[in-house]
């Protein structure tokens, strides 16, 4: 079976829902705006079990199938990034500073029209619980809804959630089972030295050297302090320093981002990184502090229902359009905190030609809308088929 060919029919009104949404983007917990626009598409669809407010600006909406059964979750992700859109597109963001670059628009998209053919047909068993969630790119909105109990207060049996991805062919979907994407955390080093002039460097305890030392260190964290089979990366993203040509600072700050799949790979990280930090302090003669916040948990798929979620793409785009075994990212992903407590899938769908993802020129795609909310939409009745 290909595109369902109801929602096919209402192609032009997501693009229109699209790009109303893309115009508009907002960030973090506050996209307010964006989660009215979703209400009043749900109430036009007859949906009126909607539960708004959720990590501050999210909402659950729920539709009743035809049998009892159980209840399956679809999650959209709603925020934006704080990047300066370059698009020149018509429907453009109209707020300056933010854009929807990572496709967010794209996947709301998806699953409201997803949302209008089940409220139409109903040609399932049990629940579905349509889940619009903000904070995906930085506050971590899929914990806090989880903290806030949507899981238990729907009785929410499985979960799945879908990205799309630019420069892979239109309407291939691609998952595997397991550890899909990595876990995200973050650094920070805080050097503190004795400033002082830079034609003395006998009065000072210079904080850049040490802080270079640092960061030439710990690339032997992944050369040789793990196990070469265990996938791990440890990027530094920032050291600041100085003012000027003829001062040495007082202080230097190094920031960056830890990538892993297992927490006995991310306790040798913290504990190189201690060790490092420790002993460059000691060596150099001045003070370090390093603080390691713990982000993002890595998104594991459950096996079984990677398998659903594989027919279920196989039915709209083709066996030969379905990985199901595709490889592990290195990207994060905050779906991995409703996997953490309920089994389901993640997936990627392709887009066709486009910028990449958070680049200032990134469009999705909206020839891509059909097949993410077919695949919902065939989800939900093959894996709570009537009767069963």
């Amino acid at each position: 079976m290909p595109i369902v060919n109801r929602i096919a029919a209402f192609d032009e009104d997501m693009k229109k829902w699209r790009r109303n949404i893309h115009q508009n983007p907002e960030l973090g917990l506050d996209c307010h705006e964006t989660a009215s626009f979703i209400e009043a598409r749900l109430r036009e669809f007859g949906i009126d079990k909607i539960h708004t407010g959720i990590a501050k600006s999210g909402l659950v909406a729920i539709i009743d199938g035809k049998d009892d059964g159980d209840t399956i979750g679809l999650r959209a992700d709603i925020d934006a990034l704080p990047m300066t859109e370059t698009t020149n597109l018509e429907y453009s963001s109209n707020n300056p500073g933010l854009m929807h670059a990572c496709g967010h628009d794209g996947h709301t998209t998806m699953l409201l029209g997803a949302a209008r053919y089940l409220s139409e047909t109903r040609n399932f068993s049990g629940r579905v619980a349509l889940i619009f969630q903000p904070a995906e790119e930085n506050e971590g909105g899929g914990r806090i809804m989880v903290e806030e109990g949507i899981l238990d207060r729907f009785d929410i049996k499985n979960v799945y959630a879908i990205h799309n991805t630019p420069d892979v062919e239109l309407g291939k979907f691609y998952t595997m089972p397991g550890p899909i994407m990595a876990g995200a955390d973050k650094f920070h080093i805080d050097v503190v030295g004795v400033g002082g002039h830079g034609a003395y460097p006998h009065e000072t305890k210079d904080p850049i050297t040490a802080a270079i030392g640092i960061v030439q260190t710990f690339q032997t964290i992944v050369s040789r302090s793990r196990d070469p089979n265990d996938k791990l990366v440890v990027s530094v993203t920032q050291i600041h320093a100085g003012s000027t040509d003829n001062v040495t600072p007082q202080n230097a700050y190094i920031n960056g981002t830890v990538r892993t799949f297992d927490k006995k790979v991310q306790e040798l990280v913290i504990k190189r990184m201690e060790e490092i930090v420790s002993g460059h302090a000691q060596s150099f003669g001045l003070e370090c502090k390093l603080r390691y916040e713990k982000g993002y948990p890595p998104t594991i798929n459950s096996p079984e229902n990677v398998k659903t979620a594989a027919l279920a793409a196989e039915d709209i785009s083709g066996v030969n359009m379905v990985d199901d075994n595709a490889g592990q990212e290195m990207g994060a992903e905050d779906f991995s905190y409703l996997l953490e407590k309920r089994p389901g899938a993640y997936l990627f769908l392709g887009i066709g030609e486009a910028a990449g993802l958070h680049n200032t020129n990134y469009d999705f795609n909206d020839d891509a809308s059909v097949y993410g909310a077919s695949f919902f939409a065939r989800l939900v009745e093959m894996s709570q088929p009537l009767g069963r």
